[in-house]
Order: structure tokens, then C-alpha cells, then sequence
């Protein structure tokens, strides 16, 4: 006897049927005997049935084997097969040792679960991280002792990233942002302008550099009170000592590259730049002529120059969407500190608040939240407020909604007008990279050190954890809801337009083979279920435990598949 399927098709339908047949011979053909229709029962018994009828012994699988370990597997595979094709090991150091293993480990670590080093130890053995690397039972002294090892190979391993990723004349990315401190006992912290809007916390600068893709190649610690522009200088310095590059066009924001600076790096020969003017020199260049507004309403761009830059170039934009936003956000300050005075003419008139400078003071507080004292004219007297919009002053910043301008020194046939507008807007990948170190995927907070040298260590090791990632991100591109092919806008001004592919994804949410679009995140927490497991035979005395992996599905050994074709 044996179990026969049996497919019926009926219309657009089929239909499959289960059937426990006998066959026999008879005049020399043979015949089969339907013996039981077995279609209702579920499919892994059918499976047990047809095993017994083809002679096999069917036991339970408790009996069969045991499973004694599970830990998750193909989340670690998926990241140590990524930084296997980049070639993190031999980037870290050339020769194998301990010290580098547990850097890989971290590194893993800190893209699948940003955490303390204690809790590393705590979450590495419910994985097979510890396996892959032969890294057995780990202790958390070791992994302070292999940050202290990392950070003395920083400058080698950088010059590494360097030689890969930028050559002569090459295009860097240059930013500087700030993380704050729970303590207060590190060297490096320090009050300063806070960019996560922390009061009275101490915090760190710090400066990164990527290539014109975004890709980081070097991170620099700086004390919390170090100005964004001052940084500049060493670093292009830097680039052109430890890189050995001679020639570099630097891409940093109006905040970082200014006349002080720009007049250092004209010392440099080879040095260029792109940055922007500020919205006083801005204002300048229009009252001087400089730029007519006019020609807006012909192109959204054009070039100029001006007497107080010479040998630069300036291209002057304008995005009617960002002129529409900044009148709009100015037109709110002005309703919400109208608001705000109205109430104080109110305790004036009431005798409620008297006195030149107490009114004065809290008239003061008003426009330094909201920001917008240029625009109202104030008369304050003991017993009276009085208060108004300056409409001429309001109109006169209207003018420049919407418009900046691209300053530069590189020459036109390298850098055309259209492309050097694109080269600044670039600038977005280090704010990405920011993002995500910061808050997003890698977490650089809480900072759980306080020794300088161990919170550098600390902030290089999340810069290495975003190398590995940027990398996996573009290989998954088609499984994300990136978009993998941006439509290039013929107008360098415009915002960048996602192609129709990318809408679709974000619309449905599934791709075309109905397996859903995912975030970065929940396509590693999919690998998860792929897990190694220890098995042993219950019975046997001397059974040996044998290993029994997880058959990925088809989205799966698609993601792992995906993660083979990266290149450096």
C-alpha cells in the first residue's frame, strides 16, 4: 500500500486529494484500490502514514533526538559574512589574536544590540557569536582591555579606510555633532552648545569624515566646548599628513567653513572647498547688487562673484518650497509672541506689572523664546507697554525666503554650477551617518566610560559598527523601503524625488513576490529565527551531540545571498 496524491482541476481551481492505495496485477497490467481517502486528516500526519507504508520506523520525535541548546544564528551569520566581504578582520589588525575577535564581536554587537559591555557578555551566549569567532566564555575586563587595543591601532586603521575609500583630489564629507554625558568625570566633557537639547549636561564633540557617499573613514574626539569651525583646519592638516592626500575638495556647512577658515586653507595648495554664506553676508551681497533677485523668476539658480570673494564661486538658489516653509514658521513666531505681549499690555493696563525694567525683563523673555525680537518695535515706559509688528522689517526677510548660496573654489570645469549645488546638499549622508550613530540603529548613548582614551575607543568602535552597516543597508536595498533608483531632478535646487518603484513599495508595503518590505531592523530581527540547535540521541549511552540548523525560507537565503555581493 502506499499514499497517492491525486490533482483535480476544476476551473481556475485545484484541488489536491490524499488516498491510501493498495495495487495488485491482474492480466498482466497493473491496477490500484482506493482503500481510504485520508484528505481531512493534516499533512504532517499524511507524511507519517506514507512513512510507515514505505517500511520506515516511525518513533516520536521526542525519542528520535532531543534538543538541549538553541541560540539565534542568522542575524550573526548575516553580519559576520558582511564583514567578511569588507574585510573588517584585516582591517582591524593583519594578524589574528584575541584582542581582534572580541573587536569583532562588539562590532556585531553594536548593530544587532547597542548595549553595555556587561551586557555583551550576558547577550553573546544566546547566540552562536561566541562560536563563530572562538571566543568561548568572555569576561568584561577583557572587552575594556580590547577597547584600550583598539584605539592604538585607530590612525593605522583609518589610513586603511582611507587608502580604500578616497584618492587625489577626492570629494570628503565634514561634520561635527555632540553627545551628552550622564557624568562628569571625563576629560573630554565639557558644557557647550548642545545639539540633543540637554541643559546642564556635559558632552562631547565629535568630527567625522566620509567620503562623498557617505562612507565613514575617520571620527575625531574633541572637548564638549570646542567650536564646530575650529576643528576644520587640523583636520584638512590631518588628511593631507596621515592620507597622504595632497589634493581634497572639503564639504562642510556655513557653521563650519567661514572666512577665518577659508583664509587658512588658501594657504594649502591643492585644498578646495564647498560651503555656504551665511544669511548676514547673504543680505550683503543683495544690497550690493551682488545678486538680483530678479532672475528667481526666470531659474531657480545661477552663478555670480563678488568683489569680497575672489578666486570663489558663488551660486546663488532658490527652493520656493523652503521660502514657502520659512514664511510660514515666521508668520506662527509672530502670531504666537503677539500672543504672548498682548498678555503683558494686558497686566500693564491692569497695574498688575509696573516698572520700566520689569516689564523690560518680561517682555524679554517673551522674544528670546520665540526668537523674533527683530521684527517688533517696542515703547516701555514705568506704566505703559505698547508694542507692533515692524512690517518693513518682516517684508525685508522675506526676501530672502527660500534663497542660499553655494560658495566655492573649485574651478568650473571641475565642478559645474549645477553640480556644485548637488555637492553641498551631499551633506545629508553625514547627517544620516549622525542619526543613525545617534539615536536610530547604533546608539553611541548612553556613554558608559569615562577614561578619554576608553570614550574614544567607544565612538571609533560605532563608527567601524556604521561602516559594516552602510554596506548591508545598500546590499538590502531592494528589501527596504530605500529607494533603490532616485530619479536625478534636472534641477539641482529641486527636493530629490523618490522614484515610482519606491512609492509602490511604500504604498503596498510588500514586494512584487509578496514578501513584505522591511525596515533595516526588522529584516535582522527576521534572520533571528534562524537558529543553530544542539541535538543529542536520548537513548544511546554515549551519544554525541550533532547540530541541526534552521532551514531558512526563501526570504531568508534571499537577504543572506544578497549580503555575498557587497563590495568595498
Amino acid at each position: 500500500m502506499h499514499v497517492a496524491k491525486i490533482r483535480t482541476v476544476h476551473g481556475d481551481k485545484v484541488y489536491e486529494s490524499y488516498l491510501i492505495r493498495s495495487s495488485y496485477r491482474e492480466d498482466g497490467k497493473v491496477k490500484h484500490r482506493n482503500v481510504a481517502n485520508i484528505t481531512h486528516l493534516p499533512l504532517d500526519v499524511i507524511e507519517v502514514i506514507r512513512r510507515a507504508l514505505r517500511g520506515e520506523t516511525v518513533v516520536p520525535v521526542a525519542e528520535a533526538f532531543t534538543i538541549v541548546e538553541s541560540r539565534h544564528h542568522g542575524h550573526i551569520e548575516a553580519v559576520l559574512a558582511a564583514m567578511k566581504r569588507l574585510g573588517v578582520a584585516e582591517l582591524i589588525a593583519s594578524r589574528p589574536c584575541r584582542e581582534r575577535d572580541l573587536v569583532l564581536a562588539m562590532i556585531v554587537a553594536r548593530i544587532l544590540s547597542p548595549d553595555s559591555k556587561l551586557a555583551n557578555t550576558r547577550w553573546w551566549p544566546t547566540t552562536t557569536l561566541p562560536d563563530d569567532l572562538g571566543l568561548g566564555d568572555t569576561k568584561v575586563k577583557e572587552l575594556y582591555y580590547a577597547l584600550d587595543w583598539l584605539i592604538e591601532r585607530q590612525d593605522r586603521i583609518e589610513r586603511k579606510l582611507a587608502a580604500r575609500h578616497l584618492e587625489e583630489g577626492a570629494l570628503t564629507l565634514y561634520d561635527l555633532s555632540s553627545s551628552y554625558f550622564e557624568g562628569v568625570t571625563c576629560l573630554l566633557a565639557a558644557p557647550g552648545y548642545s545639539r540633543d537639547k540637554k541643559r546642564g549636561k556635559l558632552q562631547v564633540n565629535y568630527g567625522l569624515l566620509t567620503d562623498a557617499d557617505g562612507r565613514p573613514i575617520a571620527i575625531t574626539l574633541f572637548p564638549g566646548n570646542t567650536s564646530d569651525a575650529t576643528t576644520l583646519t587640523g583636520q584638512a592638516t590631518w588628511i593631507r599628513e596621515e592620507f597622504k592626500i595632497q589634493s581634497v575638495v572639503l564639504v562642510g556647512d556655513r557653521g563650519m567653513i567661514g572666512n577665518e577658515q577659508i583664509g587658512e586653507l588658501r594657504e594649502m595648495k591643492g585644498l578646495y572647498w564647498v560651503t555656504a554664506l551665511k544669511h548676514i553676508q547673504i543680505r550683503k551681497l543683495v544690497d550690493a547688487g551682488a545678486i538680483d533677485l530678479r532672475r528667481f523668476n526666470r531659474e531657480s539658480y545661477f552663478e555670480t562673484a563678488a568683489p569680497g570673494y575672489p578666486g570663489e564661486r558663488l551660486v546663488a538658489c532658490h527652493n520656493p518650497a523652503v521660502g514657502h516653509e520659512s514664511a510660514q514658521t515666521r508668520g506662527e513666531l509672530l502670531h504666537s509672541t503677539s500672543q504672548e505681549l498682548a498678555k503683558i499690555a494686558k497686566m500693564v493696563a491692569s497695574r498688575r506689572l509696573l516698572g520700566k525694567d520689569e516689564i523690560g525683563i518680561r517682555v524679554g523673555k517673551v522674544v528670546n523664546r520665540f526668537k523674533v525680537s527683530k521684527f517688533f518695535r517696542f515703547d516701555i515706559e514705568d506704566t505703559q507697554f505698547r508694542y507692533r509688528i515692524d512690517d518693513s522689517a518682516v517684508a525685508r526677510e522675506a526676501e530672502l525666503d527660500g534663497i542660499y548660496v553655494i560658495r566655492t573654489n573649485v574651478p568650473v570645469e571641475r565642478l559645474a554650477a549645477a553640480d556644485c549645488v548637488r555637492t553641498y546638499k551631499r551633506l545629508s549622508r553625514v547627517e544620516r551617518a549622525f542619526r543613525t550613530m545617534k539615536t536610530v540603529d547604533l546608539h553611541v548613548r548612553p556613554i558608559r566610560h569615562r577614561l578619554e582614551d576608553r570614550v574614544r575607543a567607544h565612538f571609533f568602535l560605532v563608527m567601524l559598527a556604521y561602516y559594516v552597516e552602510w554596506h548591508m543597508r545598500q546590499a538590502w536595498k531592494s528589501l527596504l523601503f530605500n529607494d533603490e533608483a532616485p530619479s536625478q531632478n534636472p534641477d539641482p535646487v529641486a527636493a530629490a524625488e523618490r522614484s515610482r518603484a519606491a512609492e509602490i513599495k511604500a504604498d503596498k508595503q510588500f514586494l512584487p513576490d509578496g514578501t513584505p518590505v522591511h525596515s533595516f531592523h526588522t529584516l535582522l530581527q527576521s534572520l533571528t529565527t534562524i537558529a543553530r540547535n544542539t541535538c543529542v540521541h536520548p537513548g544511546a549511552s554515549s551519544s554525541a551531540p550533532f547540530q541541526v540548523a534552521t532551514i531558512p525560507t526563501e526570504e531568508q537565503q534571499r537577504a543572506l545571498r544578497l549580503i555575498e555581493g557587497i563590495g568595498m
